[in-house]
């Protein structure tokens, strides 16, 4: 029975302790954390977490019965947080993103490596069934080569979003939307597809005045033979997520389609397509076994199973980082308006962080504030409770 702690008890975290009490024969929850002590209070009352204790920092490093921490405090906390605890030998599950700044990522897996301890970032989009079946489609060759990917990370957010005293700073928040929010899609292109080479970008602050940060992004990323297309918003009435991967042979997107083209003498696509290919790709996709639980419950399941089983966790600290230095590239192509070769150099302001907070734009300052606010987190067509 492995025992966890909760770090930071605000509307997230309730995505990590449901997903815990799916599995109450391989975890309890024996301690909670908030740097505003009666939000834990509440907390544990609220979801009835009577075997866990509010705890102070100092009381839950000192704790020698601990062996999982998820951290789901706002992102400029995640590097102290992580190493601290990491230091004091537990393993610990950290929320998306992982950290602002590439370099901060690379402290935190040195402190993963030194302690010898377990770092996982959260990519719970990995645990769908429905991504899975793009990915296995991907896999499998039928497509062919892949040429393009549209990915839409489109979400709406009223103006009181970003009156959260958290949200909305580069210093606090580390982004908008294309951080906090795309960093899900960025996950997938690189599960996906790998490592990009580039990044090209645009972004803009459309409507949101109490924000220093973007609202609205649109990236170029390119590999050898492919380009994505990514864009990065909570402007988009509706939150139409789309997820589209147009292959040589064929295409397949989410929400949930398959095409594929057959070609005449000349070049132009023959009536009826190519029913057989479509059919092998369904075929294919329908013999992969759906994933016994989906989104933060599948990947906390995953994570207990390798502590269990003494192997590294299907999300590791590394590939949170790698996330984290697209995005940073991202930012660094659109505030420097050219194209951004990645990987970043360690010796780049960028790397660091220093220059996102010292060339991005405050499209607004940020005059409104508050400690916490009412109101349930409600999600568009698909992915991604995000804070």
């Amino acid at each position: 029975m492995q025992a966890i702690a909760i770090v930071g008890t605000g509307n997230i975290s309730r995505a990590h302790i449901a997903g815990y009490g799916a599995f109450p024969q391989s975890c309890r929850i024996v301690a909670l954390h908030d740097i505003v002590e009666s939000r834990a209070h509440a907390t544990k009352e609220q979801l009835g977490l009577d075997g866990a204790d509010v705890v102070g920092l100092d009381e839950l490093l000192a704790r020698d019965d601990v062996d999982l921490v998820s951290v789901c405090t706002p992102p400029s906390s995640h590097k102290d947080l992580t190493i601290a605890l990491l230091r004091s030998g537990k393993n610990v599950l950290v929320e998306k993103p992982m950290a602002p700044s590439v370099a901060d990522c690379d402290q935190m897996l040195a402190a993963a490596r030194e302690s010898g301890r377990t770092l996982s970032v959260i990519a719970q989009n990995r645990f769908r069934n429905d991504l899975a079946s793009v990915k296995e489609a991907i896999d499998s060759g039928l497509l062919g080569p892949v040429a393009h990917a549209r990915v839409d990370s489109a979400w709406w957010r009223g103006l009181p979003y970003y009156d959260l005293d958290w949200r909305g700073t580069w210093e606090s928040e580390g982004g908008g939307p294309t951080l906090n929010h795309a960093i899900h899609h960025v996950d997938l292109l690189l599960w996906m597809l790998g490592y990009p080479e580039r990044a090209t970008a645009v972004m803009k602050n459309a409507w949101h005045d109490n924000s220093e940060v973007e609202d609205l992004s649109v990236a170029l990323l390119e590999w050898e033979r492919t380009i994505a297309t990514l864009t990065a918003s909570v402007v988009h009435h509706g939150e139409e997520q789309a997820f589209a991967v147009q292959g040589r042979d064929a295409a397949v997107s989410q929400p949930w389609s398959v095409r594929a083209e057959r070609s005449q003498p000349n070049g132009f696509p023959a009536a009826g397509g190519n029913p057989d290919l479509v059919a092998a790709i369904e075929a294919r996709v329908a013999e992969r076994a759906p994933l016994q639980h989906e989104g933060h419950t599948g990947q906390i399941g995953d994570v207990l199973a390798a502590l269990r089983e003494g192997r590294a966790p299907a999300i590791t600290g590394e590939d949170g980082r790698r996330t984290v230095e697209v995005v940073t590239a991202i930012y660094q192509a659109a505030i420097e308006q050219r194209p951004v070769d990645l990987p970043l150099a360690a010796s780049s302001p960028w790397y660091t962080g220093e220059a996102l907070l010292a060339k991005a734009p405050r499209y607004h300052v940020k005059t409104g504030s508050v400690a916490s606010q009412e109101g349930d987190i409600t999600l568009g067509g698909s992915p991604d409770p995000t804070r």
